[in-house]
């Protein structure tokens, strides 16, 4: 196992149940559904202690055992938040993004908030895959979605990272940062007027760490940061957009805590993000977003997700949280 698997692994929450058995976990499911009554317990100690490949194997476990799909009859049987929480925990990782990326462009008005949260999070492989999932879910493209619902630098620059072209080397260049940096500067700061596309360009194909170095030289050539830069020259979605590249570039889990706190402050919770974020990095990074959280906020998540929301919705939460900090 190399080094960048072992500490893949420790940053998650959730990780696969030793001694695994879908047709165990499958029987289990579907007594604790069927009958007077559900066994929500049950349930949520089963969904959530095992890993999003251990719980398609009990998918289709369950289908074969009672001809039916389990969303389908946890959706029967359960409701509100923890009715979408439960149902998110069932779905593939790339049907939940496409899901989720609907349901931001779908009726009055555009989430862009969850438009760019999950289109700066993903990895190029990972994009490729929602693109593929969301054509087969909805019979048409991520691209025409995105192009019907927003418009200008901001749908360009969505579109870009729809693709999944950016770079995934880890290796930096840097003849190229420095070039980079030079275009950057002139394409904003050194002229009168913005050249948008050289932003896209730049920030939505090269990798993470070639950009951690291209801002380092921005910073040398204009004395200024990369995020001032952006807030003076762009504005609206298109800068949200950017300034989330460049947050995520350098420290993706600080962005997401950042976005969890926004989640649950406040009168009322955003439970659309809370279960997003939640679910979808439980295996990647949820570990280091609950440090970052601690060290920005100074309470901890589990704490903020304990005194904010309630029932089986909030059990099942503080357990894929997996502890307090």
């Amino acid at each position: 196992m190399s080094l960048q698997q072992l500490l893949f692994l420790l940053c998650r929450t959730v990780r696969d149940y030793p001694d695994f058995s879908p047709s165990v976990d499958a029987e289990a499911i579907q007594k604790a559904i069927r009958g007077i009554g559900t066994d929500e317990k049950m349930l949520i100690s089963i969904l959530t202690e095992r890993s999003n490949a251990q719980r398609q194997l009990i998918v289709k476990e369950y289908q074969a055992a009672y001809g039916k799909e389990l969303k389908d009859d946890l959706k029967g049987d359960l409701s509100g938040h923890f009715e979408h929480l439960m149902v998110a925990l069932v779905t593939p990782p790339a049907v939940f993004d496409a899901k989720q990326l609907k349901k931001s462009m779908k009726g009055a008005g555009t989430n862009e908030d969850a438009l760019i949260e999950i289109l700066t999070t993903r990895t190029s492989r990972q994009m490729k895959e929602i693109s593929q999932a969301y054509y087969t879910v909805y019979k048409k493209s991520l691209g025409d979605d995105i192009s019907s619902e927003t418009s200008g630098d901001f749908r360009k620059a969505l579109l870009t990272l729809a693709d999944g072209r950016r770079d995934e080397s880890l290796k930096v260049d840097e003849h190229l940062a420095k070039k980079d940096a030079q275009i950057l500067y002139k394409a904003g700061e050194n002229r009168w007027g913005t050249d948008e596309d050289k932003f896209t360009e730049i920030l939505c194909l090269r990798s993470f760490p070639q950009l951690k170095l291209t801002f380092d030289e921005y910073r040398n050539i204009s004395q200024k940061d990369i995020v001032d830069s952006i807030k003076g020259e762009l504005s609206g979605h298109f800068e949200d957009l950017l300034l989330a590249i460049v947050n995520c570039v350098r420290n993706t889990p600080a962005f997401l805590a950042e976005r969890l706190h926004r989640a649950l402050k406040g009168i009322g919770t955003d439970e659309f993000t809370l279960n997003r974020i939640m679910v979808s990095r439980s295996e990647i990074d949820l570990l280091d977003i609950r440090t970052e959280f601690k060290k920005h906020y100074g309470y901890s998540l589990y704490s903020a997700i304990k005194s904010d929301t309630s029932g089986d919705y909030e059990i099942t939460l503080l357990k894929i949280c997996g502890g307090d900090d």
